[in-house]
């Protein structure tokens, strides 16, 4: 199982957001980190076919990224994921498997499985928009797996949750990389450091770090921000002080 971009790049006019990116993926938790502005979501939107690379390839075990079984493999959840906020939690699941094209039987029993196994299953009647911000996210992932996908892709989803809420979901996720691409997208450090079995770091539209956390040849978030920002090393420093 691997997913390979080859020179994957996207041009909007005069800036290119995304420059030549050559990588191989596997099956683990890849942690994709980068600043605000750095390529990362338009580069996973090309992952999952949403937009078209300006160049270069994208393919899944030679399956390229336009085909349909391609995106039968896929699953994704955006920074801010489209929900209709008068569905139930249920309701939404069995709507979005039957747009993945899931028979009945089995989206009743996909979607009981995974509300259970988001802790929903308790507020799977009640209406999306009385949810918190961890429990929308939590419906986001259980959306994004309903058709048992071989690539994950989840943009920042861990952003706005609390404390708690993000460790539930890091071990969500941790759990999902054993069978499953994951590639996890964050500018938060310890989502990835604790579940990622390979991180790359991108700026200005390219990769410019991959490797693992034990490559690191320092603390990871002092590493991380050193490649991208001097002055937001100072204050992290002044912060601990």
């Amino acid at each position: 199982m691997e997913l390979v971009l080859d020179r994957v790049t996207k041009q909007y006019n005069s800036k290119i957001a995304a420059d030549r990116i050559s990588v191989s993926l596997k099956p683990g938790v890849i942690g994709l980190l980068g600043a605000n502005g750095a390529g990362k979501t338009t580069l996973m939107r090309m992952i999952c076919g949403v937009l078209k690379p300006s160049g270069g390839t994208i393919s899944f075990d030679g399956i390229d990224v336009s085909e349909e079984s391609y995106r039968d493999a896929l699953g994704y959840l955006p920074q801010d994921f489209g929900y209709y906020p008068s569905f139930t939690g249920r309701d939404f699941l069995m709507y979005m498997a039957a747009l993945k094209g899931l028979p009945k039987s089995e989206a009743k029993r996909k979607t009981d499985e995974l509300l259970k196994k988001v802790n929903l299953e308790q507020v799977a009647g009640k209406k999306i928009k009385s949810y918190s911000g961890g429990m929308k996210q939590r419906l986001g992932i259980a959306q994004a797996v309903l058709n048992d996908p071989k690539i994950i892709v989840l943009d920042e989803p861990t952003a706005g949750l609390d404390p708690k809420e993000r460790v539930r979901f890091r071990n969500m996720i941790a759990d999902l990389g054993k069978d499953s691409i994951v590639l996890l997208s964050t500018h938060i450090v310890s989502d990835v450091e604790h579940i990622a079995d390979r991180i790359l770091m991108m700026q200005d539209g390219r990769i410019i770090w991959d490797g693992t956390k034990d490559e690191v040849p320092e603390d990871l978030e002092h590493f991380y921000l050193s490649r991208f920002d001097d002055a937001a090393v100072e204050e992290t420093e002044e912060a601990n002080e």
